[in-house]
């Protein structure tokens, strides 16, 4: 998925006014709510997955669930930081399990979560 049709599907899942949000190359989102006024949107978003995006086995990074969009097509997985988001496509699977898009979408997050490649940065903070 291209960095632009990325942008665009984390625009249709995540609503609601006011809520900044940066997304990473393999398709984890991190939400912002309430950042401040003169606040590194992407600065922030980094340290936040350099903490929650990388997996360790046996504790809470290692856990997820899934959120089959609707409409949709794909799947939001989400883990141990509730801003911590990341899009499964449905072209990326072919076992569609909870299981199997859970931990496709955990690997992508854990990608993240080490390369930390800023793809585009949506700031909705009032000007």
């Amino acid at each position: 998925m291209s960095e632009h049709d990325l942008a665009g599907r984390w625009r249709r899942i995540i609503r609601g006014d006011g809520k900044s949000w940066v997304a990473f190359a393999r398709g984890t989102c991190v939400v912002l709510p309430e950042p401040g006024p003169d606040a590194d949107l992407a600065a922030e978003a980094v340290e936040i997955l350099r903490e929650y995006g990388p997996v360790h086995a046996g504790s809470p990074a290692g856990d997820f669930g899934t959120i089959t969009l609707d409409p949709g097509p794909g799947w939001v997985v989400y883990g141990h930081h509730n801003d911590v988001l990341t899009y499964v496509g449905p072209d990326e699977v072919q076992d569609t399990s909870a299981v199997a898009v859970g931990l496709l979408g955990r690997g992508k997050r854990d990608t993240d979560g080490r390369e930390l490649q800023v793809v585009h940065v949506e700031d909705k903070r009032p000007r």
